[in-house]
């Protein structure tokens, strides 16, 4: 028989053995340092291109001219140009127009990649699928200039429809012109470039789903419906919710180059959005202060949207960009 050891009696009034601590910083140190060499390039990188240039922001407060003091002459003006900022029509004309504008992307082009993705999911044919990834992924490789020089020659005045319609005996309309139908036109030409290569992230995630269940559902008797309902779309949604979040603290920013070749056909008043004033605000007229400030401003609401998101994203029970 084995001999046994009874336990220590604990006595009245005495405390019970601390916990055995963790590792030191050392022990953890001289475990994990090939992962912190391999990261080092890295860091380095965000800290010259990221970190260091984000301290320039400081001209926001300040009336900076980079011909007389610099950064470090340039009188401090505390939140003067933000005052002037929320006073100049054209900043606030250009917040309302980029707002919309996600407004209305979140509702017709957000869920296009997740459609997509379910069609090109439910291909059988592995050749047929590739073949069919490769024609949507493509135009995500063109640049604007190429993607508004072909909607220019489908739909402008001289271009494809109005031929067609000229032909008919229809009066021609050009679309590339028409400011009523502007964000109609933008966000067409952000479906047909950027669809595509937005389905990946959810082809990943369905690659991720059990098989098994489709098969357990089918043996139940439920059809294709009703699995995309209660297998596939709870199955996305840790991933939609993600990017949800991530493109409403993206919401200011909804591209520049891309309004920036189109401003003169429709008008600033239609084309008019966060980094175009930021443009001929700050850089072409040499205010780099004010619009410094514009960049600082479009900054904090991104990260406040952000922050509301995730929280609602925890009621919700998903887990966000990050963790409580």
């Amino acid at each position: 028989m084995g001999v046994v050891t009874a336990k220590r009696p604990v006595r009245p009034g005495s405390t019970a053995p601390a916990k055995q601590a963790g590792p030191t910083w050392r022990a953890k140190l001289r475990r994990d340092w090939p992962l912190l060499v391999m990261n080092l390039p890295m860091l380095l990188v965000v800290l010259a291109f990221w970190w260091i240039p984000a301290l320039g922001n400081v001209i926001a407060f300040q009336d900076y001219n980079p011909f007389t003091g610099g950064i470090a002459g340039s009188p401090i003006i505390g939140f003067t140009n933000f005052a002037l900022l929320m006073e100049d029509p054209q900043f606030l004309r250009a917040v309302v127009n980029t707002l919309s504008i996600t407004a209305f992307q979140l509702v017709f082009y957000f869920p296009v990649p997740i459609m997509l993705a379910l069609l090109l999911n439910s291909i059988v044919s592995a050749r047929l699928r590739a073949f069919v990834q490769g024609v949507v992924y493509m135009p995500f490789f063109f640049s604007w200039v190429l993607v508004v020089a072909i909607f220019q020659q489908m739909f402008g005045g001289a271009g494809l429809l109005a031929q067609l319609l000229r032909e008919n005996g229809r009066e021609a309309v050009d679309w590339m012109t028409n400011s009523d139908t502007f964000i109609l036109l933008i966000t067409s030409q952000t479906i047909w470039k950027d669809a595509g290569w937005g389905a990946i992230i959810f082809l990943a995630a369905l690659s991720t789903i059990d098989p098994n269940l489709y098969e357990a559902a089918a043996v139940d008797g439920a059809r294709r419906w009703r699995r995309m309902w209660h297998i596939t779309l709870p199955g996305l949604r840790p991933v939609i919710v993600l990017l949800l979040i991530l493109r409403l603290g993206d919401a200011l920013n909804v591209g520049f180059e891309q309004f920036m070749l189109q401003r003169s056909a429709v008008g600033s008043g239609a084309s008019e959005v966060f980094d175009t004033f930021v443009y001929w605000s700050g850089l072409r007229t040499g205010d780099l202060g004010y619009g410094a400030a514009a960049g600082l401003f479009k900054g904090l609401v991104g990260l406040l949207l952000i922050v509301a998101a995730n929280r609602v994203a925890h009621a919700f029970g998903e887990r966000g960009v990050y963790s409580r």
